[in-house]
């Protein structure tokens, strides 16, 4: 609401993941002349396309870019909490060479849950198919290429894998995908990794979890309510959050500012489909990005 002014006599603007374009933002960018919204993200959850299109304006993602930046991230995340490379970092660098409490566990084996089989997640998959694990795939609509996985339901999944990792969009059905029923179908002690959007998991019952045992360790790229603090430096104030404060105080929660698709890779690809999406507005081509 603050910064949509800036945009009058612009009829397009490019916005990133925590940009927030509600019904009354979008009314104040179409009386501004805007009439195509360029996202630089594969989620649109932040845009009311309802608003949009009753608006008459239009908006595309980049629904893919390097599935294997965010998937790997998801990986190095997993791979962190379980040999907690972290805290040995930073007891070596003190001279501390003790292995107590740095226990981990072997991956060959486990069954290895994945919300969505979409591209990201299908890398994710192979990768840990590589690390010999079982893997199974929950999705509504899974991919041809999901196949090759064992496709179960969301119940049957919470109850078999050790490991869980996101890789589906934040629609009304996977809003708090991991909520307390969901935590206490699961396997005790499970690992959850979520790379995916930060409204998939309900972070105050993550944290219940967490104190019972029954969630042991949790990897969080996003967070619900990351648009107060990610992308910017809060290090010399107050954070506000009291959820947010109370995760990074468990030494088996691991938290990153929404880097997952950052790399050089992933980063081209995205300025190459946005500035091609927007090429295809001003051309009148068809959009086959766009998001309806």
């Amino acid at each position: 609401m603050e910064t949509a002014g800036l945009a009058s006599g612009f009829e397009v603007v490019c916005v990133f993941v925590n940009d927030e374009l509600d019904r009354s933002v979008l009314e104040l960018l179409y009386a501004a002349g805007v009439r195509f919204v360029a996202l630089r993200c594969a989620g649109f959850n932040n845009v009311d396309i309802v608003a949009a299109a009753e608006l008459g304006i239009k908006v595309a993602r980049v629904p893919s870019y390097s599935p294997h930046a965010v998937a790997e991230h998801a990986v190095a995340m997993l791979l962190t909490l379980n040999r907690k490379t972290h805290r040995a970092y930073n007891r070596v660098r003190e001279g501390n060479f003790e292995l107590n409490g740095l226990m981990g566990f072997d991956l060959v084996g486990k069954t290895v849950g994945v919300f969505g089989s979409g591209q990201i997640g299908l890398v994710f998959c192979q990768i840990m198919k590589g690390f010999g694990c079982k893997v199974i795939i929950c999705d509504p609509c899974p991919s041809e290429e999901a196949s090759q996985y064992a496709l179960v339901s969301r119940e049957e999944l919470f109850s078999q894998a050790d490991i869980v990792s996101l890789h589906c969009p934040l629609l009304e059905e996977t809003h708090h995908l991991y909520a307390k029923d969901a935590f206490a179908l699961s396997k005790p002690g499970f690992t959850l990794i979520n790379t995916g959007r930060g409204g998939l998991v309900n972070a105050k019952a993550a944290i219940d979890a967490l104190k019972s045992g029954q969630l042991g360790y949790l990897g969080m790229d996003v967070y619900e309510e990351e648009k107060d603090y990610f992308f910017s430096d809060r290090s010399s104030g107050i954070i506000q959050d009291d959820v947010l404060m109370r995760l990074m105080t468990f030494p088996n929660v691991l938290i990153t500012g929404h880097q997952g698709f950052f790399t050089k890779e992933a980063l081209q690809g995205i300025v190459e489909t946005t500035m091609e999406n927007i090429a295809a507005y001003a051309s009148r081509d068809k959009l086959v990005n766009e998001v309806k």
